[in-house]
């Protein structure tokens, strides 16, 4: 889906922006907020799967995406994570009236977000997007469960057979190359050891060029006290 930042006005952006850092900083229990730097009007979230629902356990990713004429009209949103639940489509797409007839442009992202939190504790079998759950939920609620708990172990869970459904932290990603020119900048070497290290080169050069001296020294002494013997020797024969 294209982005709207070039369709929004001016004003829209800096609310927007206002908002979803605000989110960011201080993001509704149990959600996570993944803003973007490049596209202010798709917002990324996580949801945890809520305690005491056959999705316990399971990070559930998700995106709103703010069309051109929002906040007029309701941000649109879909679970990137596999889920079976009533109110989610085969394609991801939520269907939950705030997100519809009960949409008011002051209600605002973070009561979106919690609506749609709350959707996995209550689903609505009467607006329901996938009919296989739907039924399963009002004429056989254990099978829905188990059905639920399914897809939740494999699509939103970490670990053998299951993917985490939380985008991926930037510090667990590819790190930045070593500098291996750099002496400073290696594994291991902090800028301390380096000076240290060079602080002893430099003694280590003093200690030398002490010896060379002593060397130098004593080679001139020894010339000085040969020439003497040689004058004394001279003045016997004399």
């Amino acid at each position: 889906m294209n982005s709207n930042v070039e369709n929004l006005p001016p004003q829209v952006l800096r609310l927007v922006y206002k908002e979803v850092s605000a989110l960011a900083a201080d993001p509704p229990e149990g959600i996570k907020i993944y803003p973007s730097d490049e596209d202010i009007t798709e917002l990324h979230t996580a949801i945890e799967g809520p305690e005491g629902t056959p999705f316990a356990g399971g990070i559930f990713r998700m995106r709103l995406v703010l069309g051109k004429d929002f906040p007029a009209v309701p941000p649109k949103g879909y679970f990137l994570t596999k889920i079976f639940h009533p109110n989610v489509g085969h394609k991801g797409e939520i269907c939950v009236n705030v997100l519809k007839r009960d949409w008011k442009a002051e209600l605002g992202l973070r009561h979106v977000l919690l609506t749609i939190k709350c959707l996995l504790i209550h689903p609505n079998p009467e607006s329901a997007l996938n009919e296989e759950a739907g039924r399963l939920l009002l004429e056989d609620y254990a099978e829905y469960a188990s059905r639920a708990r399914l897809l939740t172990e494999i699509h939103a869970m970490g670990g053998p057979g299951g993917t985490s459904g939380a985008p991926q932290d930037p510090n667990d990603g590819p790190q930045p190359k070593k500098h291996a020119g750099d002496p400073t900048k290696r594994a291991g070497t902090g800028a301390a050891a380096v000076a240290a290290a060079l602080g002893n080169g430099a003694n280590g050069a003093s200690t030398a060029t002490t010896t060379s001296n002593s060397s130098s020294s004593s080679s001139t002494s020894n010339v000085v006290g040969k020439k003497k013997a040689d004058k004394k020797r001279a003045l016997r024969r004399l």
